[in-house]
C-alpha cells in the first residue's frame, strides 16, 4: 500500500513532463515593498481556467512551493506561488525562518495585506477565471491562506496543509466567503487544543462551510519531503498523508469549481 502511494506521488510530481508547463517569476508590490512570485500554467490549454494561489511555508518561496504550483498547472489550473517575505528575502536557517514567520503572525493586518497583494496579482493573469479561485498553504502558508479568507477576499475555496489554526480576532470569521478544507496531522504537537477549540467555535459562529480531515499518525510537515521521517521531532514527512491530502484537495476543487459553474 505504501509503495503504491509513493508511486502515486512520483507520478503527480512528474505530471509536468506530459504538459506544456510555462513558468515565470513575477514582480509585484505590496505598498512600497517589492515581492517576487512564481507563476505556472499549461500553455497548451486555451481560454480562462481556475486560478490557485500557493502560499509557502516558513522558509519562504522555496522549491516545494514552486513544485506544488507546477503540479497544479499540470492539473489544468493557473497557479501563482505568492511571496510573503519580499523579493530576495529567503531564510537561511530555521531560526531565521522562525523570526520572519513570527513577524507576520504577530501582525495579521500586514500578513493579510501581503497575501491579498498576491491574490490580486493572480487575478490579473489573463488566463484566470476570477470567479473560480482558491488558495492553498503549507504550515505558515496554511495560516496565511486562512487569513486571506478572514480578510473577506472573494476566493471560492481555501485549503490548509498542516497549517496553524489560531486566530487573534475570531470575530473575523464572519468575513469568510470561502469554503474551507483543513488537512491536519492527528498527531501534530504544534496545534494547541485551545486553538483547535477556538477555531471550531469561530467557524461555527460564522456559519462557515468547512471540513476537517485528520491523518492518523501524521505529525507536522507531513507534505514536506525534506523533513525526514522521524515523527519524534514533531515534524516529519508522511507519504500516505501527503498522497491522501493532495487527493482530498483535488476532490474539493472539483466540488467548488463545478458548483460555481452550475451557478
Amino acid at each position: 500500500m505504501r509503495s503504491a502511494l509513493v508511486l502515486f506521488i512520483l507520478a503527480a510530481l512528474s505530471v509536468t513532463a506530459h504538459a506544456k508547463i510555462k513558468t515565470q517569476l513575477v514582480e509585484y508590490k505590496q505598498g512600497a515593498d517589492v515581492l517576487e512570485g512564481y507563476l505556472s500554467y499549461d500553455d497548451a490549454i486555451k481560454g480562462k481556467r481556475p486560478g490557485v494561489l500557493v502560499v509557502h511555508a516558513w522558509m519562504g518561496l522555496d522549491d516545494n512551493a514552486r513544485k506544488r504550483a507546477d503540479m497544479l498547472a499540470g492539473l489544468g489550473y493557473v497557479a501563482f506561488a505568492v511571496d510573503i517575505y519580499g523579493k530576495g528575502i529567503r531564510p537561511k536557517s530555521p531560526d531565521e525562518a522562525g523570526k520572519l514567520a513570527g513577524k507576520y503572525k504577530a501582525d495579521r493586518k500586514l500578513l493579510r495585506d501581503r497575501v491579498n497583494a498576491g491574490f490580486a496579482e493572480l487575478l490579473k493573469q489573463p488566463n484566470v477565471d476570477a470567479l473560480k479561485t482558491a488558495a492553498i498553504g503549507f504550515c505558515f502558508g496554511g495560516t496565511t491562506a486562512l487569513e486571506l479568507a478572514r480578510s473577506g477576499a472573494a476566493v471560492q475555496g481555501v485549503v490548509t496543509f498542516h497549517g496553524g489554526l489560531d486566530s487573534p480576532t475570531p470575530a473575523d470569521g464572519k468575513n469568510i466567503k470561502a469554503k474551507l478544507l483543513v488537512l491536519h496531522g492527528a498527531a501534530d504537537p504544534h496545534e494547541a487544543p485551545a486553538d483547535f477549540a477556538a477555531f471550531h467555535k469561530e467557524l461555527a459562529d460564522a456559519k462557515v462551510d468547512w471540513q476537517l480531515i485528520e491523518y492518523g499518525g501524521a505529525v507536522h510537515c507531513f507534505t514536506d519531503q525534506t523533513a525526514g521521517t522521524d515523527t519524534a521531532k514533531g515534524c516529519a514527512y508522511d507519504a500516505q498523508a501527503d498522497a491522501r491530502s493532495w487527493a482530498a484537495m483535488r476532490a474539493f476543487f472539483d466540488e467548488i469549481f463545478a458548483a460555481k459553474k452550475k451557478a
